[in-house]
């Protein structure tokens, strides 16, 4: 998905149609509990560090590869912008595996805020990155 031809700001709208997709099949919610099993037994940890490593570590390259097209990425290093998003999606997996809907937490709008912020600063160009201080 993100190594397509596509804008960022459409992968990313991607991503969290699969976050729907995820949430729909079960998969976020093994997800979390063996992330939870990962605290107290290692070897599950490694095998989940692992697993979120490589997501991390794709996320960077695609910050990576925003960087180059687009220039600094204000404050953050491309790993740095790879375990904010990152965490932005765990912690929403977990907020939404406990209930918080929309008039509580707007989680799923939040995260696809995150998307429109990035369509406009792709497609705004100087301007826009100007708003957010770049």
């Amino acid at each position: 998905m993100y190594a397509e031809d596509r804008p960022l700001w459409q992968r990313y709208e991607r991503a969290c149609d699969f976050l729907e997709d995820d949430l729909d099949s079960g998969y976020v919610r093994v997800l979390q509990e063996m992330i939870a099993a990962g605290w107290s037994n290692p070897e599950i940890g490694d095998a989940v560090r692992e697993l979120l490593g490589g997501w991390v570590t794709l996320l960077a390259e695609v910050a990576g590869e925003a960087e180059r097209a687009f220039g600094p990425l204000g404050p953050f290093t491309a790993e740095e912008v790879a375990t904010v998003v990152a965490s932005c999606f765990f912690g929403a997996e977990s907020l939404l595996l406990l209930g918080f809907d929309r008039q509580i937490l707007p989680v799923r709008s939040a995260l696809r805020r995150i998307g429109a912020l990035i369509r406009q600063l792709e497609e705004g160009g100087t301007q826009a990155r100007a708003a957010v201080g770049r």
